[in-house]
């Protein structure tokens, strides 16, 4: 099969399902059919891609033309839609996270692993050019051995949509953690070759969404009046990750927090280290020499800025489909890696206390 054969169907057509279309699109798929509860989506959609569309996945999913499910709903739905589709032998790539709960993941790996079609999670920061730039350079040894990662996804005022499903605990399954702290999460652990976690600490806050006034001078939450929105969700969270190995991961993620935004990524390693933003184009290198006299060698790269994650990570996804292969990144055992150190965090901020996790073997695909 070639990539021009595959037929997509996007569930959920905002503004995450559009761009993946059109990433898709310009790639050489087809794009044809879109399903949205919302009608003037549906028609946009419908206009722009000249796909059918439906009021319901289930539509979508039986239609037989489509070969490939994307999957960008609120995350309470990621499962039963996901596992829906790999149940009828479509490939599937679902946004990040892979489920509300740390049980609904569990049972999407279940699923998928019985399945004859792909699974992929929408972690595209680990297609951008400045972590493709950091993987060659791992891979030839620069940074020696890895020990330790400064993840940081902090937004001063970035409330998505309080009111929408977002910051509704029900629909969401959490707020700032598993919608953009699940970002620095897995390209944490992604930098790290996934090691085994054994001990995880941290706190998730609500420190923003009660208050009755809310200064947001961006607007980027449409100025909203905390009286009257839902919102039952965290807005920042402080964690440590401990591994197996030694190595270990300091997270700080936040919509709303009273400091300088930041995305910084830093790794450090026993022969150099790294530091660059978080899905950025540029990477710099952190190293020491003794040549002549004791001095810094930091090597800043530039990356083409023509390389973005989310189209890289779509271009791997048909080429993944069209080769018949299972995935060998986004993987969903990784996702579900992600997901446990999530309901880690959740359960630490409930008990005051570390959480150990002794890593269950993770079902892999036998096809």
């Amino acid at each position: 099969m070639s990539i021009e054969d595959i037929a997509i169907g996007i569930v959920g057509l905002g503004g995450m399902g559009q761009l993946h279309a059109r990433n898709m699109q310009k790639e050489g798929a087809d794009i044809v059919a879109g399903a949205d509860l919302v009608s003037e989506q549906r028609d946009r959609f419908g206009a722009e891609f000249g796909a059918e569309t439906y009021d319901s996945h289930e539509d979508l999913i039986q239609n037989e033309a489509v070969d490939a499910v994307v999957v960008t709903t609120p995350n309470k739905f990621h499962e039963p839609i996901s596992s829906e589709a790999l149940r009828a032998g479509k490939h599937v790539l679902v946004e990040k996270p892979l489920a509300h709960t740390l049980e609904s993941a569990e049972q999407l790996v279940e699923t998928a692993d019985a399945a004859s079609g792909i699974c992929m999670v929408g972690f595209h920061n680990r297609h951008a050019a400045s972590m493709a730039m950091f993987d060659a350079h791992k891979a030839q040894g620069t940074f020696g051995d890895l020990t330790h990662v400064e993840a940081n996804y902090l937004r001063r005022r970035g409330v998505p949509g309080p009111g929408s499903w977002f910051t509704n605990a029900d629909l969401a399954g959490g707020g700032a953690l598993l919608d953009i702290g699940v970002h620095a999460i897995d390209l944490a652990l992604y930098a790290l070759d996934f090691p085994t976690v054994v001990e995880v600490s941290g706190v998730a806050r609500t420190g923003f969404g009660s208050q009755s006034e809310y200064a947001d001078p961006d607007g980027f939450g449409d100025h909203w009046d905390g009286r009257a929105e839902t919102y039952e969700v965290d807005d920042s969270v402080t964690a440590l990750i401990r591994c197996a190995n030694g190595q270990t991961i300091s997270l700080e993620a936040g919509w709303a927090t009273n400091r300088e935004p930041s995305m910084d990524f830093v790794v450090r390693g026993t022969g150099a280290g790294a530091s660059f933003e978080i899905g950025s184009t540029d990477l710099e290198i952190l190293q020491a020499d003794t040549a002549g006299c004791d001095h810094y060698a930091d090597t800043h790269l530039t990356g083409d800025d023509s390389v973005t994650g989310h189209y890289e990570q779509d271009r791997y996804f048909l080429e993944t489909v069209a080769a018949g292969d299972q995935p060998e990144t986004n993987t969903i055992e990784e996702a579900l890696t992600v997901q446990r150190v999530i309901d880690a965090i959740y359960r630490s901020t409930e008990t005051g206390r570390a959480v150990s996790l002794e890593e269950p073997p993770v079902a892999t695909h036998g096809h």
